[in-house]
């Protein structure tokens, strides 16, 4: 096609990929392309969503990859512009979540020159991604843009950049734009290597699934349900493995791994003599915490080649179609498949002992703030299965992976691999324009809120329901416990007062703080049923965690 510019060369290319979204920040080096996509005619084109910084844009759109499988597209100006994508970005590659970033540059003959906003944005950001180009003539953009987004799901998924200069997005462009990409797919197991691995897992006293990032697909996760109603054997998640096991199978789960080497997941890895790792990525909990003092084998089946280290090498290696293996092995399972009566007791007094953790201690009192337990029991009542809850990272953090059910994947959402401050209310906003039909939950502690509090005022401008709990204790509590089991005292974790209801009137929310534990339900039916963003401020008690430490299985705090 031709008399179009470069601009909307792009945008076309984003159109026959079935991008709705771009979320950004505008300025002189990519007016061009916000003015181009802001007065389109075409219907089709992407809505442009303003945020109020560079990194929580791309932390939305980060949020739809997860959510999607689809990448998030992020549009910034040159300069700070490009150097404000760098934590965002590296935080969805390393969780595998599929972002395109595009970012304006200077003219291309200004590039080598120490003008305004001129930085090496390719050579910047190609640490943080899966790959990062400069393009040079309009002409490419639209290849380029149609390779980024497609390396950006290719397993492992992650973020790509495309640094534009000025110029390039004003020039004409006279070829045709990219059509829609087709899926890639990948095959799977030959018949030789599935029967290998179901000899193993017949052979097993006690098989384990460890469910990893990869898992949490969709098809992933139906065919971890069809192996499971096979074969009824424990699963243990990872925190971005939340959800794969659907409430009717309950009776499987086993669990999340993560951080300290003291949870019944651990316990089940420890005893298992076979593990079969799906989707499983080192970056989540790395082997050097779970696979210790063990002597069993390993089966890594996964879409992605895994890292060989000393603590981690498999005995058998399935590099292939995940959803397809799995759905091999089960059909190749023998009908009357058991792990027997006894293992069978075991593990219902294993699971026993699991579920009691879960119950609030009955001698606490509200005079410090309100159990992390109690919050957790009264927003466990409040949702469904639909619901999305995204978590930021702090003591809480631990606290709902720990102890927060969720039956659907990718419906409760982790960091954890960088464990990065600020993504909760962000994604929270990707889940609202994903999933309107269901109101979203974002948990944060006050600290971490801060980091992306601002986008409060985004949330308010599109009108989405999201319930934001805040837990308040006044410090950078996750540090502070665990310098206090080191050290005996802590050091530099203290956080001035926020009126956080005030905090969320000033932006046009709804602000409304719990006082006591016997309020936090109606409280939270009060704000899932109010229209807009809604803030819920409550004071928490962390006293217990140092519980979150105790020595279930020998460790050292991380």
């Amino acid at each position: 096609m031709t008399n179009q510019t470069g601009a909307q060369a792009l945008i076309q290319t984003m159109i026959n990929q079935g991008v709705k979204y771009v979320f950004g920040l505008p300025g002189a080096k990519v007016d061009r392309l916000f003015e181009s996509l802001e007065h389109s005619d075409d219907p089709k084109t992407p809505k442009l969503i303003i945020t109020r910084h560079e990194q929580n844009a791309a932390f939305i759109a980060a949020g739809i990859g997860r959510l999607t499988g689809k990448p998030g597209i992020v549009a910034t100006t040159s300069g700070p512009g490009v150097s404000n994508l760098a934590t965002p970005l590296i935080t969805a590659t390393a969780e595998g979540d599929p972002v395109v970033a595009i970012s304006g540059q200077v003219p291309r003959n200004d590039i080598a020159r120490l003008t305004h906003q001129s930085i090496s944005s390719k050579e910047l950001l190609s640490a943080a991604t899966k790959d990062s180009v400069e393009v040079q003539d309009a002409n490419n953009l639209s290849e380029s843009f149609a390779n980024a987004y497609q390396n950006s799901i290719t397993a492992k998924a992650g973020a790509t950049f495309i640094s534009i200069p000025q110029d390039v997005l004003n020039d004409d462009v006279d070829r045709p734009v990219i059509k829609p990409l087709h899926k890639i797919h990948q095959g799977g197991m030959d018949k030789a290597i599935i029967d290998k691995i179901v000899e193993k897992i017949e052979h097993a006293k006690l098989p384990v699934i460890l469910a990893g990032m990869r898992s949490s697909t969709n098809d992933v996760t139906e065919a971890i349900h069809t192996f499971l109603r096979k074969f009824s054997i424990p699963v243990v998640e990872t925190f971005q493995g939340a959800g794969v096991i659907s409430r009717d199978l309950e009776k499987n789960y086993y669990g999340r791994v993560g951080l300290f080497r003291n949870q019944i997941g651990d316990t089940m890895l420890k005893e298992s003599d076979l593990i079969i790792a799906v989707g499983y990525d080192p970056i989540e909990y790395e082997a050097r915490n779970w696979n210790i003092d063990r002597t069993g084998e390993i089966i890594n089946i996964d879409a992605v080649k895994p890292e060989i280290t000393n603590d981690y090498q498999p005995d058998l290696l399935v590099n292939a179609d995940i959803a397809k293996t799995l759905n091999s092995i089960s059909e190749q399972l023998p009908d009357d498949i058991d792990l027997g009566k006894e293992m069978h007791e075991h593990l219902a007094d294993q699971q026993e002992k699991f579920t009691k953790k879960d119950a609030i201690p009955a001698n606490h009192s509200d005079k410090n703030g309100i159990h992390p337990l109690a919050i957790i029991h009264a927003l466990q009542n409040q949702v469904n299965d639909d619901t999305t809850v995204t978590v930021d990272v702090g003591s809480l953090y631990i606290w709902m992976a720990r102890h927060f059910r969720s039956y659907k994947p990718r419906h409760l959402l982790f960091s954890n691999g960088m464990q990065t401050l600020g993504v909760a209310l962000p994604w929270a906003i990707a889940a609202a324009l994903e999933r309107p039909e269901q109101p979203v939950v974002s948990v944060a502690g006050d600290g971490g809120f801060l980091f992306s509090g601002q986008e409060l005022e985004t949330a308010v401008r599109l009108h989405l329901n999201i319930v934001q709990l805040i837990w308040d204790d006044g410090y950078y509590d996750m540090v502070r416990f665990q310098e206090i089991a080191k050290y005996g005292h802590d050091a530099g974790v203290k956080l001035g007062h926020v009126d956080f209801v005030k905090y969320a009137e000033s932006f046009g929310a709804t602000g409304m703080r719990v006082e006591k534990t016997e309020d936090l339900e109606p409280m939270l039916t009060k704000a899932f049923n109010t229209e807009g963003p809604v803030i819920l401020h409550i004071p928490v008690d962390y006293s217990d965690n140092i519980k979150l430490s105790s020595k279930l299985v020998d460790d050292v705090l991380n």
